[in-house]
């Protein structure tokens, strides 16, 4: 295939895969009253073989042709990384939470410990369902307790601001309990990632994450006293990000993905590593987001989800077995989450609904959960029927949490929450 067809079939998967997220997305907002990723993660797997490409084999085959699925991954995987970049900006400690920083930082950790535990012992009754070969059961306990694990910020605040809710001292509770949760998620995938790759050789994982952990600080370092007063100057001299302000992040966050990548975890770490190292300058965060931070939402975001799709076969669930082990996942899930934070949060004193709305919001997962369920097919360690069970099951709980805090904040009173 001749360079200029590849190019023309790569042209039509990006026209497909936007256009197509853009009316699913609408749909899911208009119709299903819900978030504008939702949408966009629900387009992601119509497109593949669960939905479309079982309806149009013929015409998704040539679209989604062989010879372009490394150019398309290419693009889904630089498009992830800058993702992460934006998902470590999105961390804001800075709201005041006076007494209730005790409190969230107690959620915060009943938010990992219990889902985690959870995940990790529940596992291996999957496991011992997996046809052979079977992945390592070590490292897929591990992948399967850090996928109970993670809860997603950005669909939470987005989620939060059209309830009218972020506001309020809860949603602030939420928000830095969830943030807590996710780094030290992410940190968790990493360490794993490396355990993972080094194949558990004691030396070689002790030396990758002494250089992880080493870099991480490193890069804050250079990230809080280099590049962010570098960027305030010029954001105060010229009011909006110039081109060597862009020209700087760029090669900042590729340098970064490359070093994490070579340091054993993959390449999408140290684009999170350096947006965290930013996260502090809210005035760069926000002309981020107005600018080309929204391009990368609009580009690249649908082509991670479309890139989720095509690896998520639901048809692989094609017996009452398989269909009762993803409703099992699901449950495990929620209750991993729901159960810990909803008792820590009423021994806290909260309120019964302010207990169910932080045990709720807590279960929110989406984008966050399908980056660590493609790092674990990345590495072989979680099967594409395993896959999609818990794809579904990030989806389901995406699906399930606006209405119900829909309803639960329509029972209080947001001036006084």
């Amino acid at each position: 295939m001749d360079s200029e067809l590849i190019t023309v079939k790569i042209l039509l998967q990006l026209l497909l895969i936007i256009s197509f997220s853009k009316i699913i997305s609408l749909i899911a907002r208009k119709v299903l009253k819900q978030t504008n990723v939702a949408g966009e993660i629900l387009a992601g797997i119509l497109l593949g073989p669960s939905c479309l490409s079982m309806m149009f084999p013929n015409l998704m085959n040539i679209i989604f042709a062989e010879e372009t699925t490394i150019v398309f991954n290419g693009l889904a995987q630089i498009g992830l990384i800058f993702l992460m970049f934006q998902i470590g900006m999105e961390f804001n400690f800075s709201k005041k939470l006076g007494p209730s920083k005790i409190t969230f930082i107690l959620i915060s950790i009943t938010g990992i410990i219990s889902p985690f535990l959870l995940g990790f012992f529940s596992a291996e009754f999957f496991w011992q369902r997996l046809p052979f070969p079977r992945p390592d059961i070590f490292s897929f306990k591990l992948f399967f307790a850090v996928a109970m694990s993670i809860t997603a910020i950005p669909i939470l605040g987005r989620i939060f601001m059209e309830l009218n809710y972020s506001q309020t001292k809860t949603a602030s509770l939420i928000i830095s309990a969830a943030a807590i949760d996710d780094v030290v998620g992410w940190l968790l995938l990493s360490i794993i990632t490396a355990l993972v790759t080094s194949s558990f050789y004691l030396f070689s994982t002790i030396q990758n994450i002494f250089l992880l952990i080493l870099f991480l600080i490193l890069t804050i370092l250079f990230g809080k006293k280099i590049v962010s007063p570098y960027l305030t100057r010029t954001i105060k001299k010229y009011h909006c990000l110039n081109y060597n302000c862009i020209f700087f992040i760029i090669i900042s966050v590729l340098g970064c993905a490359i070093v994490t990548s070579y340091l054993g975890v993959f390449a999408i770490i140290g684009g999170f590593i350096f947006g965290f190292s930013l996260h502090e300058n809210r005035n760069f965060v926000n002309i981020w987001e107005l600018s080309i931070g929204r391009f990368v939402n609009v580009f690249f975001l649908p082509l991670f989800f479309a890139y989720t799709g095509l690896r998520t076969n639901i048809g692989l669930l094609n017996g009452v077995d398989e269909i009762l082990q993803t409703i099992l996942i699901c449950m495990i899930a929620f209750i991993g989450k729901f159960a810990g934070t909803y008792l820590i949060s009423r021994i806290l004193k909260e309120s019964h609904i302010n207990a169910l709305i932080i045990g709720f919001s807590m279960n929110t997962r989406a984008l966050m959960e399908l980056i660590v369920l493609n790092v674990g097919y990345e590495l072989n360690i979680i099967p594409q029927k395993i896959f999609t069970m818990l794809v579904i099951m990030a989806v389901v709980s995406t699906f399930i949490i606006t209405p119900i805090l829909k309803l639960l904040i329509s029972k209080i009173d947001l001036s006084n929450a």
